[in-house]
């Protein structure tokens, strides 16, 4: 017979901070195991690089290298030929940029695929790699991010750095110094007052917490707490 002690505000606050506690060291492992994981991957993409120099090896051992890995390890996801084809051209392309690598590493794999598949250069990578670091975006607000331009508006409008820098510099200053978020969905002129972003944002508000990335929940405007 299970014994039951009597619930105080006590124990309710003692089991709320081991509940954190599992979670929070749960959220610790799976980073560990994504880092890993993702290494693992930038590790393949520059085997199959190295031996294809060093031997003459061509597409089929991609192909030929899925199925063995398929077969080892059945049930495991992750090592289709499309798969290893991203390995390889994730490694290709971030071999080149000290910075980039590190970043793969914080974030899940999916979004690394759409980030490199998607985006037309390093410097752009670099900004929804850090954004999705930074915020944690679903996959789906990341898609929207990209769709929507949000690099570009970034670096639109905000900075003279087009005519103080140079142009291996300016994009970079510019990333340093915008606003993190983008409201240009609310149609407001460069003139306007503070009672009209309130307005829009809460004509848009589904739009607006899109921009924002995160778990949100709106409760109303002027709302006291």
């Amino acid at each position: 017979m299970k014994i039951h002690m009597e619930i105080t505000p006590e124990y309710l606050g003692f089991v709320t901070e081991i509940k954190q506690q599992i979670r929070r060291v749960q959220y610790n492992a799976l980073k560990q195991v994504n880092k890993e994981l993702i290494g693992l991957y930038l590790h393949i993409g520059g085997n199959i690089v190295a031996n294809q120099e060093a031997f003459g090896w061509g597409k089929a051992v991609v192909e030929t290298l899925a199925d063995d890995l398929q077969k080892e390890f059945p049930g495991t996801q992750g090592f289709s030929s499309r798969n290893l084809w991203r390995m390889r051209n994730m490694f290709v392309q971030y071999s080149r940029n000290e910075k980039l690598p590190p970043l793969v590493a914080e974030i899940g794999w999916s979004h690394n695929v759409l980030i490199l598949e998607k985006c037309k250069d390093d410097q752009e990578r670099e900004y929804y790699l850090k954004m999705v670091k930074k915020y944690g975006w679903s996959k789906n607000v990341l898609i929207h991010q990209i769709e929507g331009n949000s690099y570009q508006r970034f670096l639109t409008g905000q900075t003279n750095f087009d005519k103080t820098l140079e142009a291996k510099y300016k994009d970079q200053a510019s990333i340093a110094v915008k606003d993190e978020y983008v409201f240009d969905f609310l149609e407001l002129s460069e003139e306007y007052k503070e009672r009209d972003i309130e307005l829009g944002l809460i004509k848009n508000i589904r739009k607006f917490l899109m921009e924002m990335g995160g778990d949100f929940t709106f409760v109303g405007n002027q709302h006291r707490l």
